[in-house]
């Protein structure tokens, strides 16, 4: 009896077994079903974004654009296209941000323009998100004849340059903001199919795709259940940057005269200030605005891109305190 309970008591106070190596468990997270890693990825990156002050004032920056984009023009009672006699005014109570050389008004067109100038720069940058995610998961996975065409032409994209090559074509076709946006998908998307491919060729020989495969998963199944999911902190990364490049460049190509004139939007506002000469005559009420609404969004985009590399890569999260400024604890 003394030996079974002496053996009894050693066992149960006998270590647990230790839990298994990083890699075995990121091996086994992987091995899960597309849709319980995305789902998990999902609330593992809102819960990270919620945490970031970077991505939360950027947030509330571009949730305020849009807003503005929707709601403005439905309390805005003046015409922005329609004339008036008092032209040149400051800001006024009439007026809060002044009449431009013909009389219009100013504030309104400004809100109007929001509208406009989100739209399409939302619309451009998910179609060119679109067009890289295609470009670079189709070269990376298949690999081969297919991987050389595609490399080859986003190549030939790098290497031209953007804006000029956008001011070229856009002075060939119709002007109005579907050309602009046109211009700036097909000349905009290659940065970003690079990434995507060099990220699938690292992913298609992973463990989990090579399992998936061996269990007859199809070609596209493949490549949008299993290795996409993957790369979602990438393709928001990319998208939130080329938004911000689409509204500057569209706001360019309008002020160089390349968009439709009548259409309003802060690149037309910038466009008909300059031509109206508002700089030499003192009318700093007329381009202000636009720049202060493209300056402030731009930093909102900015802010979110910076977030989001924070959050996809842990080497850039930086102390909440130096360490210089850290209390050091006397010995007594």
């Amino acid at each position: 009896m003394g030996t079974s309970s002496s053996q009894f008591s050693g066992s149960a106070s006998s270590p647990a077994l230790p839990p298994p190596p990083p890699e075995i468990a990121t091996l086994d997270a992987l091995r899960r079903p597309w849709y319980e890693r995305l789902g998990r990825g999902v609330q593992t990156v809102w819960q990270q974004v919620t945490r970031n002050k970077k991505v939360a004032v950027g947030t509330v920056i571009v949730l305020f654009f849009i807003l503005v984009a929707i709601l403005g023009p439905f309390f805005i009672h003046t015409d922005p296209n329609r004339l008036s006699d008092n032209a040149q005014a400051a800001p006024s109570a009439a007026h809060w941000l002044g009449t431009t050389a013909v009389g219009q008004d100013i504030f309104s067109q400004l809100v109007v323009g929001t509208r406009s100038s989100i739209f399409w720069g939302l619309l451009t940058g998910i179609s060119v998100t679109v067009l890289s995610i295609a470009v670079g998961l189709v070269s990376g996975y298949f690999g081969g004849l297919t991987d050389e065409v595609l490399s080859l032409l986003t190549n030939v994209f790098l290497v031209l340059p953007a804006l000029p090559l956008a001011i070229v074509l856009a002075s060939y076709f119709p002007r109005g903001p579907a050309t602009v946006a046109l211009v700036i998908i097909f000349t905009s998307w290659s940065w970003g199919a690079r990434v995507l491919r060099s990220q699938t060729l690292s992913m298609r020989s992973r463990e989990f795709v090579t399992a998936a495969r061996a269990n007859g998963e199809t070609t596209w199944r493949l490549i949008f259940f299993e290795i996409f999911p993957n790369e979602i902190s990438i393709v928001a990364a990319n998208f939130v940057s080329t938004t911000l490049y689409v509204i500057l460049a569209s706001a360019s190509l309008e002020f160089l005269g390349l968009g439709d004139a009548n259409n309003v939007s802060w690149g037309s506002m910038f466009y008909w200030a300059q031509r109206d000469n508002a700089l030499i005559s003192g009318l700093w009420w007329w381009f202000i605005p636009p720049g202060l609404c493209i300056a402030v969004l731009g930093a909102g985009l900015s802010l979110i891109n910076f977030g989001i590399d924070e959050i996809a890569d842990p080497r850039l999260r930086k102390e909440r305190m130096p360490r210089l400024f850290r209390k050091k604890k006397v010995v007594s």
